[in-house]
């Protein structure tokens, strides 16, 4: 009975020796931010399976630390930081879109907010695009990870840094992935009918009329130009000059082995897809945790009417004060409790209702049996949050694609949406008081789409983890990658085989029209001298 706890201990110690033995090195280049938070998930995930992950990271890194217990990083030294990681920055671009959307419904007032993302938009894939030639440049890194023999690299494609490098190491690729450099994901690799699968920025559902998908057509030509000659031009620099005038940047990103989607379909419209497209939306959603003890105290309370939670994101925490004494005014007219993460000067008519707080635990709030509504500036982080715990939204959407997040959950019914550029105290207080009515359908709503995200075979995080390990098993995954990728424009839509066509069809039609103009002629000719002859 005394050598079983010993068999236990060596077939334990066995077993961490075959686990460790069976790990891979996976390389991980993240996109900071919110995009990190994503990320992060799958590092421990992969962490915890018993890989070792190596994440390169910039000096000028906010989110993306420099050291952790679940992986080893790589700091590349850069002297200027992305725009979008400076919160001074964010603010400025936000009040900028914000007097563009007071304009709206006038040309110009388009054409500047398209001027104003391209021109934010340009100025990053430059920053990134010098990173990657930093690290081309740096050989003894390029050498020291060549040398590591990694089985996987792991990327965010937005900014496709990460892409190039894989191109250059010549190792397996896996996206963590929802938006690419030139819009939503998608539109790089399955068939993408604008006639139902609504654009970046056009704020329509799978349900369009005439003059919608007129709009849809328009905006997707848009974003084909902003591709062409603001997005790509950096990093089509970076691969003729490394790789070749042959290599485009889109055709690396299409030649990704997997795709790990952000997206669920309980959250996005139905479309067409791929077989190397593993959907993970909703994966960062899991149970919550107690609230720390002044947090608890104040949301139980001596309120029977549960509790609101508003945040809009790290970088676009500050309104300004008008707007801010707005938001505070419609609160203080609501019975219910109000959790509120606010960066900026205290709001004049806040009510003792509402906790003001420079963090709050999200997942951990909304998964609290009193909170009733979420407010927020409709990121898809916290928008699957609030799915997985069944809190039905109220969507002060502000830049980026947060308005067509919103109307995607406004189509299931479990969201209303409010203009930040028309916002009022009676609009908002009326919004908030029609999501909180218990008669009204968000709430039932909202649960069954919970339902749905949690009723799968298999949990998102396990599907991830399984097709990366599956990339490493196999040193890729050609086989469930289309090669529609390698076709020229005007062979992927068959112009060249329908041009074949119509000059047969005309061949045809002037065959037809000769022959029967030589027939006519010919009868004519006849007829003349048969004519002639009589008389």
């Amino acid at each position: 009975m005394g050598s079983y706890p010993f068999l236990a201990f060596v077939l334990l110690f066995s077993a961490t020796l075959s686990s460790s033995c069976d790990g891979g090195k996976v390389l991980v280049y993240p996109i900071d931010g919110s995009h990190w938070l994503n990320m992060k998930i799958l590092v421990e995930l992969l962490y915890s399976q018993g890989h070792q992950i190596t994440v390169l990271r910039s000096s000028t890194s906010w989110y993306v630390s420099e050291f952790s217990p679940h992986y080893t990083s790589i700091t590349i030294p850069q002297e200027q930081s992305q725009n979008i990681e400076s919160q001074a920055f964010m603010t400025s671009f936000l009040k900028r879109s914000i007097e563009i959307r007071r304009r709206k419904g006038s040309l110009w007032a388009f054409l500047d907010f398209y001027r104003n993302i391209f021109n934010m938009i340009e100025e990053n894939q430059q920053v990134v695009a010098k990173l990657v030639i930093s690290i081309f440049e740096n050989k003894t890194l390029i050498r020291e990870l060549k040398e590591t023999v990694y089985d996987l690299f792991l990327t965010d494609p937005a900014f496709p840094g990460g892409v190039l490098l894989a191109h250059y190491l010549q190792l397996p690729l896996v996206f963590n992935v929802r938006w690419i450099f030139s819009g939503e994901a998608h539109f790089a690799i399955a068939p993408s009918p604008l006639s139902y699968v609504p654009e970046l920025f056009s704020l329509h559902s799978d349900k369009m009329d005439f003059f919608e998908r007129i709009d849809n057509i328009i905006r997707h030509s848009i974003l084909v130009y902003m591709y062409h000659y603001v997005s790509n031009p950096p990093y089509q620099a970076v691969c003729d000059h490394y790789f070749g005038p042959d290599v485009n940047v889109m055709s690396l990103i299409q030649g990704a082995d997997l795709w790990l989607m952000r997206a669920d379909f309980t959250f996005e419209f139905p479309r067409p897809t791929m077989p190397n497209v593993v959907y993970i939306g909703g994966f960062q959603g899991k149970p919550s945790k107690p609230l720390p003890s002044d947090l608890e105290e104040f949301v139980q309370g001596h309120s029977e009417h549960g509790v609101v939670v508003m945040t809009l994101g790290t970088l676009l925490g500050d309104l300004g004060p008008e707007i801010s004494e707005i938001i505070a005014s419609a609160f203080a007219n609501l019975p219910q409790k109000v959790v509120w993460r606010h960066i900026g000067k205290r709001p004049i008519t806040l009510g003792n209702n509402t906790m003001l707080v420079e963090w709050l635990p999200q997942n951990d709030l909304l998964g609290h049996l009193k909170t009733k509504v979420f407010v927020t500036h409709g990121g898809t982080n916290g928008i699957y949050e609030a799915i997985y715990h069944g809190v039905p939204l109220l969507g002060i959407p502000l830049i980026f694609d947060q308005y067509d997040n919103m109307v995607r959950m406004k189509a299931r019914g479990v969201a209303e949406i409010v203009d930040v550029t028309t916002l009022d105290v009676e609009s908002l207080t009326s919004a908030l008081k029609n999501i909180l009515d218990p008669e009204k359908p968000y709430k039932q709503n909202m649960l069954k789409l919970s339902r749905l995200l949690r009723d799968k075979p298999i949990k998102p995080t396990d599907s991830a983890i399984f097709w990366m390990e599956y990339v490493m098993r196999h040193k890729g995954a050609a086989h469930l990658r289309t090669e529609s990728y390698k076709l020229p424009w005007y062979a992927y839509h068959s112009l060249d085989v329908m041009a074949v066509f119509v000059a047969f069809n005309l061949l045809i039609i002037a065959l037809v029209w000769v022959s029967c103009r030589c027939l006519i002629g010919r009868l004519i000719r006849k007829k003349s001298t048969s004519k002639s002859k009589n008389e």
